[in-house]
């Protein structure tokens, strides 16, 4: 909500009342009531609607509002109805009135006359068994007084419901006083203890000892709408008027003529002693300078102000028929422009010994500001503009657009007045700054002519030729030190024993254009440009390191007062910063305290003048500004300390609010959290400001915001802690810290036992996995293993079919030479040469099968033709002694096979063939080779004796390796071997091995019968 002012007519009449007691600060009583900061809420600006019938605020900090469409709560930002959810209610019903005992609980009196307390955030009904309540009060100590048709007046004395007790009883939870024959409005205790009750038409009565006893004594009227004890006296409001008194009589204030006999609705005395008088037709404000009043239309409408009450800040708010109202002291004081034309347009200014404040507005003319009233210097015309005003002791010196410099006197009440011109010696008639120093000479700066010096008479003129920066002054300053200094658009120059220095940007000067000049308390000479700020120190200026951009804004005028606070005007803003910061060098956005409409001022816009901001004898702070004349007492704000309370409203996460009754959880993986929170300061709700801190998740305290939530994203499980600080409007952070709870429910993925299995399951997966390497190890170690013991076995079959078979057949053709050698002798010498040779093959067969040799001992691919080969030498010698006929058939197309697998079937069919020629007595042995596209098929067969079938199983004739071998290596070569034999029938062998396995070169793959019919159904139809 924007905070706006709001003007309002106030008619001051000179009625005076003495005897009032000065409180604690509240509402300014020196003030002109249009001097009061004001703000209205209607339905118009926010107000929920409904006539304002009774306000209160509670501990927090909360404002409570009772209207005839139900209870309202206000943070200074926001309007909440509230609900009576646990009492029995109609909707929107009208509450009549509300307060606060003295522990802070609130107490509602809704129509229909029961009573209602908010505890522990909670509403009840608390009857006490009395029915039809009329009116309710507190007295002296803070109890809480109620009256009830028919059974009287009771002091609730307790939080406890019970029925109620005898007069004698003192402790009862609700305590009779007496019964009137009346129905009472209206309830109030004076000093004295005595309870008066008002009455809705037969006046006015007082309990004392349980006894009621009507007053009448000057109360003309029966209907007392009010009650208020002030001081040691009663004052009453009714139907006619305004009356005040005691036991003794009552006497009628008299009001204002026009307001005739008015009706006086409520009556409040602040902690500053100002009488607020609600009627019918506006407020009024009583005090020791007299009775003003405010017609308050927007507010009491048709109606009247019906509710006064002075909040923990000293703000006045007031209920009318159609809204809210709020009156508050600020830290300026404000002469407006809106009620006199003489404050628009401010120009130079300047307060004298006496306290009287000179000023000259733009649009020209001098004045006298005293005590509230305005006069004007006639010596001076009010056409004339005034540049610049200064004095000392009781002379005051006003350099003039056109008539060069005034010399201004108070003597007998009269003002003498003695001008200097161009006549006398002046350099020019256009007096832009006026100075006197301590010797009492009188420096003028002009627009263009230079400076001239005023001394004995005689004025001394000083320009560019003298060593002067510019003809142009604009402001001029004598030092501690006696040094004059002069500011101008070209830079800073200084006079001191007679000789002339220049300060630039290239001594330190933020910009060479000087506005103004002051010396502060420590003797530092500060200038302020036009960008910015600086200080000299050690023939140097100097400006802040770090500053807000405020301070490099145009510096038009500046004061200090006794805290060491400067008070500067800029182009656009009015602030208040600590002399020590800006010395440091550092100056944090929190240091520079921004004013504005808020604190009083009418505009934040410095002029441009020379002296446009100055302080007095008594401390305070004079602005004049572009609209408004405004001053400040820095000593008041000092004690302007009321803490703002920080209250956490809600909790919402997804869209989904929080009971911050409870202990807070928060459903598992939130992706938003956002916490809602305000900070109690009525006054200027807009300035405060937050810091907030959640535990467990930030590492620093937010820096301070004004948004009024936070929000947080993707908050993982656990537990947290939300902190929230706030401060008021002067920026202060003293206020208490508030903090809430609340657990981040993990998501079943996020809770510990899961995380256990997981770690259980990854070690189970680590286990499986070594287990599985283990197994690997083992695996591959058997496989070496089987290597070694297949490479061991291979070696057997090969010693066995090549160097053992060359050997039984060296053996034989040694038989053979033996019994050739008596009678044959040269052919036995052949036949031992021949054997000779067969041995030096067996030893080349030996060395190739013990070192592993794979490769085969035919070059060629063609494997008919290795085993013709093989089976024309076996038919030749002498292992076949049948003369058995061999042959060998091929069917299908012949292709290469697996060199390795080759050599393995040509063993296969080697050891065959000699199994035949040797041992089988057959007379024919063939071979037969089938190259198919599923198979290779090779078949040995003989029509010899056949073996015996004891044999034929796997382990073969004990001592013999052929069979076994023969099935070892069928098996390697993913082959199968059968052999078949019956005793005189023959024997076959036969080896079969797929073809992916034999060819070398993978046989095309063949089509399907039905693809095959197809194909040829196409074909007949396409013929």
């Amino acid at each position: 909500m924007i905070c706006w002012l709001k003007k309002t007519r106030w008619t001051l009449i000179g009625i005076a009342l003495a005897g009032l007691v000065t409180g604690a600060r509240a509402l300014d009583p020196h003030r002109l009531p249009a001097q009061y900061v004001r703000e209205q809420w209607t339905t118009d600006t926010g107000f929920p609607g409904g006539a304002v019938n009774g306000i209160a605020q509670t501990g927090d900090g909360y404002l409570w509002i009772g209207t005839d469409r139900g209870l309202i709560r206000f943070d200074g930002f926001n309007f909440r109805p509230v609900s009576l959810t646990s009492i029995t209610t109609a909707p929107n019903v009208s509450m009549l009135q509300l307060l606060t005992d003295a522990q802070g609980t609130l107490w509602i009196r809704p129509e229909g006359g029961y009573l209602v307390r908010q505890k522990d955030g909670k509403f009840g009904s608390v009857g006490y068994g009395l029915p039809s309540i009329t009116a309710m009060a507190t007295d002296n100590n803070g109890a809480v007084l109620v009256s009830s048709i028919g059974q009287g007046t009771f002091r609730l004395r307790t939080d406890d419901v019970g029925e109620l007790a005898p007069f004698a009883s003192s402790s009862a939870p609700a305590q009779p006083l007496g019964i009137i024959p009346a129905i009472v409005i209206s309830i109030a205790e004076t000093a004295d203890h005595k309870i008066w009750l008002g009455t809705l038409g037969t006046g006015l009565f007082s309990l004392a000892g349980g006894q009621g006893t009507q007053v009448s004594g000057g109360l003309p009227d029966r209907k007392i709408n009010c009650l208020v004890r002030i001081g040691e006296e009663l004052w009453v409001g009714t139907d006619t008027g305004l009356y005040h008194g005691n036991g003794n009589g009552f006497r009628r204030v008299e009001l204002p003529p026009f307001l005739g006999s008015v009706a006086v609705l409520s009556i409040l005395r602040d902690h500053d002693s100002n009488i607020w008088v609600g009627t019918t037709r506006g407020l009024l404000r009583i005090n020791a300078k007299g009775i003003s009043f405010s017609d308050e239309n927007e507010l009491r409408g048709d109606g009247g102000i019906s509710v006064l009450f002075e909040d923990r800040e000293g703000n006045l708010w007031i209920g009318g028929a159609r809204g809210l109202g709020r009156i508050q002291d600020s830290a300026f004081i404000t002469y407006s422009s809106v009620n006199d034309s003489r404050f628009k347009h401010g120009g130079p200014i300047y307060v004298d010994q006496e306290g009287r404040t000179w000023f000259a507005p733009a649009q020209g003319g001098l004045y006298l500001l005293q005590n509230g009233h305005v006069q004007p210097v006639t010596s001076i015309p009010p056409n004339e503009v005034v540049y610049s005003i200064s004095g000392r002791a009781d002379v005051v010196w006003v350099g003039r657009q056109r008539g060069g410099i005034t010399r201004l006197q108070f003597h007998n009440g009269a003002i003498r007045t003695e001008s200097y011109t161009e006549a006398n010696g002046l350099a020019q008639n256009s007096a832009y700054t006026v100075y006197e120093s301590r010797d009492g000479s009188v420096w003028a700066g002009t627009l263009n002519g230079g400076v001239s010096k005023f001394r004995d008479g005689r004025f001394t003129t000083y320009t560019m030729t003298n060593g002067l920066a510019s003809n142009t002054v604009s402001s001029i300053l004598e030092t501690r030190d006696g040094a004059m200094w002069f500011a101008t658009p070209s830079g800073l120059s200084s006079f001191s024993n007679g000789q002339w220095r220049t300060y630039t940007t290239l001594e330190g000067l933020p910009s060479p254009e000087i506005n103004c000049l002051f010396e502060d308390s420590s003797g530092f000479l500060w200038s302020g440009t036009s960008g910015g700020l600086a200080f000299l120190d050690s023939n140097r200026f100097r400006i802040p390191r770090e500053s807000p951009d405020v301070l490099r804004e145009q510096i038009v005028g500046m004061a200090e007062d006794s805290s060491g606070r400067f008070w500067i005007a800029t182009s656009k803003h009015v602030l208040r910063v600590p002399r020590d910061q800006l010395l440091s060098g550092v100056v944090r956005a929190l240091d520079a305290r921004e004013y504005d409409q808020t604190d009083g001022l009418e505009s934040t816009e410095g002029v441009n003048r020379s002296r446009s901001v100055v302080s007095d004898s008594a401390g305070r702070i004079w602005f004049s500004l572009s609209s408004g004349l405004s001053v400040v007492d820095p000593s008041q704000i000092a004690h302007n300390s009321v803490p703002a309370l920080p209250h956490i409203e809600a909790i919402i996460a997804d869209n989904n609010t929080a009971n911050l009754a409870v202990p807070v959880r928060i459903a598992p993986s939130p992706r938003r959290i956002t916490f809602e929170y305000t900070g109690l300061s009525l006054a200027v709700p807009g300035r405060i400001r937050f810091r907030y801190f959640l535990e467990d998740f930030d590492n620093n305290w937010s820096q301070p915001v004004a948004a009024r939530e936070a929000v947080y994203t993707n908050l993982g499980p656990g537990s947290y802690r939300f902190r929230l600080v706030a401060s008021n409007s002067e920026g202060q952070w003293n206020g208490p810290e508030t903090t809430i709870a609340l657990n981040v429910v993990p998501a079943y993925y996020q809770t510990t036992w899961f995380r256990l299995s997981l770690v259980a399951a990854f070690l189970a997966v680590l286990w499986g996995l070594y287990q599985l390497r283990l197994r690997q190890l083992a695996r591959e170690f058997n496989v070496r293993l089987e290597e070694r013991v297949s490479e061991r076995t291979r070696i057997a079959r090969e010693l066995h079919d090549t160097m053992l078979q060359s050997f039984q057949g060296l053996l034989l053709r040694f038989q053979a030479t033996a019994h050739m050698l008596p009678d044959r002798p040269q052919e036995a010498r052949k036949t031992l040469e021949s054997a000779i040779d067969q041995a030096a093959a067996a030893i080349t067969e030996g060395r190739d099968a013990v070192q592993g040799l794979r490769s085969s001992t035919k070059v060629t691919n063609d494997l008919a033709s290795a085993i013709t080969t093989l089976g024309t030498e076996l038919a030749g010698g002498e292992s076949n002694p049948s003369a058995a006929e061999f042959d060998v058939q091929v069917e299908g197309t012949p292709r290469d096979l697996h060199p390795i697998l080759r050599d393995e079937v040509y063993r296969i069919a080697g050891e065959a063939l000699r199994n035949a020629f040797k041992h089988s007595q057959a007379k024919r042995i063939e071979v037969e080779i089938r190259y198919d596209d599923r198979q290779l098929r090779l078949r040995v067969r003989d029509d010899g004796k056949g073996i015996d079938a004891q044999h034929l199983n796997e382990a073969g004739r004990p001592g013999h390796f052929g069979l076994p071998g023969m099935r070892e290596r069928a098996k390697l070569m993913g082959g199968k071997l059968a052999v078949w034999s019956e005793l005189d029938s023959g024997t076959e062998v036969e080896l079969k091995i797929p073809a992916s396995r034999a060819y070398e070169t993978p046989p095309a793959r063949r089509r399907s019968w039905l693809a095959e019919k197809l194909s040829g159904k196409e074909t007949e139809t396409k013929s």
